[in-house]
């Protein structure tokens, strides 16, 4: 995966992706803003934003960064933001989730929701999300992760990799790979609808810088 081939299926997939996409990934992107609404007065930056299907969903008393590679995608969202008035979202930037141009601390929280298998460097990115999250801030991902064991569904997977570039994402990524290197803490994690093809991930950044 390179920047280019991202920004290449997402454009193909602009038009269509809430009509599509909206409904087959909707089970974790509300889990994941269900899981955040617990509190309030939060700062949370939503990397991969796209077209901003979850923004609307987000309490009104949490502010709301999205950042997305895709300046299609981002069009759409800036829309919703706009069509909606949704005044607690404070910005949407077009932005590499490897290269966040964001201070140390800025972000109470930090999610990305189906990125993970998108970025070129996974490990990179997820130090990009521990940099900017705030110490012993939260951070949330919803993603696909390859099964653990041999059978019928690693096979499709590993049948699907050499179509990552077309695809816009990897079908044979591992929660291993992701986590290599990294420092945060695993708090927990649960698969989620449909057939528990995504799961769902809470990691917590340390309190020492």
């Amino acid at each position: 995966m390179d920047a280019e081939s991202i920004r290449a299926a997402y454009r193909r997939y602009a038009g269509f992706y809430d009509r599509v996409f909206g409904v087959l990934l909707a089970s974790g992107r509300h889990a994941a803003v269900e899981w955040l609404n617990r509190r309030g007065g939060l700062r949370i930056l939503e990397v991969g934003v796209g077209t901003g299907l979850s923004l609307s969903d987000y309490r009104k008393d949490n502010r709301v960064v999205g950042i997305d590679l895709s300046t299609d995608m981002l069009k759409v969202a800036q829309d919703r933001v706009e069509r909606e008035k949704l005044d607690h979202v404070e910005g949407l930037l077009e932005m590499d989730a490897g290269k966040l141009a964001f201070a140390d601390g800025s972000f109470d929280v930090v999610v990305a929701m189906y990125v993970m298998t998108v970025v070129p460097d996974p490990q990179g990115t997820m130090a990009e999300l521990e940099r900017v999250c705030k110490p012993g801030g939260d951070i949330v991902i919803v993603n696909h992760f390859a099964a653990p064991r041999p059978g019928v569904r690693r096979a499709v997977e590993g049948w699907l990799s050499p179509l990552s570039k077309k695809l816009g994402w990897r079908p044979d990524f591992t929660l291993d790979a992701m986590m290599a290197g990294s420092r945060l803490a695993v708090e927990s994690i649960r698969t989620l609808p449909p057939f528990g093809l995504f799961s769902l991930l809470h990691c917590r950044r340390g309190q020492r810088v």
